[in-house]
């Protein structure tokens, strides 16, 4: 891949690559632990020189807001989606990540491209059985 990021669905069987979109169209509405509703809007996978495989879940809750003020809910709000909906995702894609990186913005944007209207958050985590062990970048 040398370092570039590809949707996961790059992975999934020919047969079920057609009703991908469908899936994640149909992603349920989870409900985070500071009471906003989030969904999945794309998980992408890459191997940057050096760091092993690392999987991008981006999610969207609309009304989210990024501020000092709400670190530790936003903080709360990214280890639950790692632990209870990232890790169940990877448990039987194939290889398994060296990090999970999860994303929460408050609308979809463009992956790597700075939007100074999306407020978006991102942590990076190891698993660790089934722990998201939460890194500094």
């Amino acid at each position: 891949m040398n370092g570039a990021l590809r949707p996961v669905v790059g992975m999934i069987p020919p047969a079920l690559l057609a009703q991908a979109p469908a899936a994640a169209a149909q992603e349920e509405a989870l409900r985070l632990p500071s009471g906003l509703e989030a969904r999945l809007y794309e998980v992408l996978t890459d191997r940057p020189a050096g760091a092993g495989l690392i999987y991008r879940f981006r999610y969207v809750a609309q009304g989210f807001a990024a501020g000092a003020d709400r670190l530790d809910a936003i903080a709360a709000d990214l280890a639950w989606l790692c632990e209870e909906h990232a890790l169940a995702r990877i448990a039987n894609t194939g290889p398994q990540p060296g990090q999970v990186v999860i994303s929460l913005a408050d609308r979809e944007a463009e992956f790597g491209v700075y939007d100074g209207a999306v407020a978006e958050v991102f942590e990076a985590y190891r698993i660790e059985g089934d722990r998201c062990i939460w890194e500094m970048f």
